[in-house]
């Protein structure tokens, strides 16, 4: 009892040190006091379980890994300003983490510093010039200084995703910070927030001269990029965004509207968790096939067996998984091309199930379920099995489509036996000859 007693603690322990090291989060910022002007987001994030580890951006003892180790699991810079990291950490170093699997988020500003700007093109964004701001005539909040750049930007700009920006409400949201602009044909981007139809970006300080480089609703404010090893990359124009002040301030519109407090503390709020990988996180729990009326994999199947598909699907949601119900998960029965594709029967729980015939062509096949929705992690789930021809025993013995075949050989049997019979038994009279 006592070993079993000290096997459940190791087991525990260890189990709990992996959750804890999955929570690692390396933040940077332009200095300490970020630290306390948005100190509502990252007392959220202590609660969440996340250990933060705060460093200004040009620390010269900053490293992200060692050995090929990573200390982190995801990366926060607060630095808009930051020309150039500290330490070991280079533009290099961050794409190779967010290859390796990392999370990042990441925000700008106004002066946005040319590691930023470098950085936010590697992963798909285009930061508008330097010093320009979003500014917005007729939507800007009445606390503004006069630039209008202080925006008041309405919900329904937010991307369309419960996982990524929470469920919809009326709150307006703050915005004070410079955009970026995206190539709408890129798979992986996604615009989490763009600006209202009568916004532009431009110098506030500045008489506009010439055509801006971008307006309206082609203006993101906010924009992520998950990639195709589901690691996830958020840009942020607005530091203010996730600030205090943003969170608790009320919001008073030109136009004469005023709500006691906006939106942003629950946006950012998920939209920070979405990034961290605490919300949107799917997975395949289990996979199985096999023919119909019996429970385990065949070493192979034969043409024309009825087989049966098996997957169950989880969720990650509150701080454990769940089960992940949905109703257009597909799987495909693919050699070089799909022979079969059928959406998979939902059995509740997480179980779906699919039922089909194999075809009558066999070769080596695979099962394959791609199930890429907005807001979630992209599952790739991919089952080799072979598909062998009947053997000889199997065949029918005779063919009804063959019975033409058949007739036609007896005829033909028949034929040669009359033929051979009259020539061996016929014999001609000689004397008539003669």
């Amino acid at each position: 009892m006592l070993i079993k007693y000290y096997l459940c603690s190791i087991l525990t322990l260890s189990l709990a040190a992996f959750a804890n090291a999955s929570k690692e989060t390396l933040v940077l910022l332009n200095n300490l006091v970020i630290k306390e002007t948005h100190s509502i987001l990252f007392n959220t994030l202590k609660e969440r379980g996340y250990h933060l580890t705060f460093k200004s951006a040009d620390d010269p003892t900053l490293v992200l890994s060692k050995y090929g180790k990573y200390f982190y699991e995801n990366l926060i810079i607060f630095a808009p300003t930051v020309q150039e990291f500290g330490g070991s950490l280079s533009i290099e170093t961050i794409t190779q983490f967010i290859d390796d699997g990392g999370n990042v988020l990441f925000t700008g500003g106004v002066s946005t510093g040319s590691a930023l700007r470098e950085l936010a093109a590697e992963c798909g964004f285009e930061v508008t010039e330097e010093n320009s701001s979003l500014i917005d005539h007729l939507n800007f909040d009445a606390s503004d200084s006069g630039k209008h750049t202080l925006v008041v930007t309405s919900s329904s700009n937010l991307i369309k995703s419960e996982e990524i920006v929470g469920k919809s409400n009326e709150k307006p949201l703050l915005y004070e910070g410079t955009t970026v602009i995206t190539d709408p044909k890129n798979p992986l981007v996604l615009p989490i927030l763009h600006a209202e139809s009568t916004a532009y970006s431009y110098k506030p300080d500045l008489p506009v001269k010439d055509y801006s480089l971008g307006t309206g609703k082609d203006l993101l404010l906010i924009a992520a990029l998950q990639a195709r090893n589901n690691a996830r990359v958020v840009f942020s124009g607005s530091l203010y965004f996730f600030s205090d002040v943003a969170f608790r301030t009320s919001v008073q519109k030109v136009d004469g509207k005023t709500y006691n407090i906006s939106g942003n503390q629950e946006v950012a709020s998920n939209i920070v968790l979405w990034t961290l990988k605490d919300r949107g996180m799917i997975r395949v729990k289990s996979v199985n096939h096999h023919k119909v009326g019996e429970s385990s994999p065949p070493p192979s199947y034969t043409i024309m067996d009825m087989a049966v598909f098996l997957i169950e699907l989880e969720r990650w949601e509150n701080g454990k998984w769940i089960p992940h119900d949905a109703n257009d998960v597909q799987v495909e029965f693919v050699r070089i091309d799909p022979f079969w594709r059928g959406n998979l029967n939902n059995m509740k729980n997480g179980n779906y199930e699919f039922t089909f015939k194999i075809p009558d062509t066999y070769g080596v096949y695979q099962f394959k379920v791609e199930y890429n929705r907005i807001g979630f992690t992209a599952i790739r789930s991919s089952t080799m099995v072979s598909v062998i021809p009947l053997e000889h025993t199997q065949y029918e013995r005779f063919i009804l489509s063959a019975y033409p075949y058949y007739s036609s050989a007896f005829s033909m049997m028949f034929g040669v036996f009359i033929f051979s019979f009259v020539f061996l038994h016929y014999r001609e009279d000689k004397a008539k000859g003669e």
